[in-house]
């Protein structure tokens, strides 16, 4: 039993549950609180000596419009127990299943490899979702057979975190796509993107990426501070009113390089290339470019214009 206001005792009052009506009633005074509530638990429970072969689950998965049967197709199982002949039937049955073509087992296979990139990556269901759409598009008008799979899905990946405006760099694709690299993803990549205008007839937008989409992945796997994250955010965003060619990952990996040398909790460079992906070469160039703005870009809430002169020279 819970505490919940009642309005008719006019204080908090423990309440009772009826799931078989599914109402919420007052223990003092009976007055029902809340009907025909839902109960969103599951429907069955589990115990420890129940077989491992009776699955209560009355329903199936969920449809998949990408698949040509919407992913609701039978399948025939093997049963644990009723006698020979009801195995001998189901053992066939299941024998001749597998055997007939299945036109989605390609598609099958290639969403479960996204679903375990997108879950290393710690990516959302919807990117997930983007990637499924992207790579069937591809497929329903050219086939990708003699192509290395692994970096069609990574790319697959890659286009769809920068439509969804969750871009990810191409390293940290390449570290779960199962050892296609960043050229053969890249590749991939241009592969798609031309086989989607055609279809479209047009270009196909990819999303803007800027320095300020990753640099707070970068900090939290630096572990920077709270107050040190919001002066590199701010900085970050005042980078992008001056003209520096770079890329916006290696101004991000600057930009965190600048704003440790003003903590106590200074970072060493190969840190901030291993957390970034970028090289220490890159980020010291980038840090180059950088310097001249610093009076400029550094918020004077976290670093007043004398403790400037701590930063190192490039």
């Amino acid at each position: 039993m819970t505490d919940t206001y009642c309005p008719e005792c006019k204080r908090f009052t423990e309440v009772v549950s009826d799931h078989s009506a599914g109402d919420t009633v007052c223990s003092e005074c009976g007055l029902v609180l809340e009907a025909h509530s839902i109960d969103e638990t599951s429907e069955w429970r589990t115990f420890a000596n129940d077989s491992a072969d009776n699955d209560p689950v009355r329903v199936g998965g969920p449809s998949n419009p990408l698949l040509a049967d919407g992913g609701l197709s039978t399948i025939i199982s093997n049963p644990s127990n009723g006698g020979p002949s009801n195995d001998f039937i189901s053992s066939s049955l299941g024998r001749w299943q597998s055997r007939g073509s299945n036109p989605d087992r390609s598609l099958i296979l290639a969403f479960k490899n996204i679903a375990t990139m997108c879950d290393r990556l710690g990516l959302v269901a919807t990117i997930k979702d983007r990637a499924n759409e992207i790579y069937k598009k591809v497929e329903d008008q050219k086939p990708l057979r003699g192509r290395y799979q692994d970096a069609i899905l990574a790319a697959c990946i890659y286009i769809a975190c920068r439509q969804e405006d969750k871009p990810r760099t191409v390293k940290e694709i390449c570290s779960v796509a199962n050892g296609a690299t960043k050229k053969e993803i890249g590749r991939a990549k241009e592969y798609i993107v031309k086989q989607l205008e055609v279809e479209m007839g047009q270009s196909m937008e990819m999303g803007t990426i800027h320095a300020g989409d990753f640099l707070r992945r970068f900090c939290s796997h630096l572990g920077m501070t709270n107050q040190a994250v919001k002066a590199a955010q701010e900085a970050v965003q005042l980078s992008e009113e001056l003209d520096i060619r770079r890329s916006p990952i290696s101004i991000a990996a600057a930009v965190i390089y600048m704003i440790t040398q003003l903590s106590d909790d200074k970072k060493l460079l190969k840190d901030i290339s291993l957390a970034t992906g970028v090289a220490e070469g890159t980020i010291r160039n980038s840090y180059k470019d950088l310097y001249p703005y610093a009076s400029r870009i550094i918020p004077s809430s976290y670093a007043m214009e004398e403790d400037l002169s701590n930063l190192c020279s490039p």
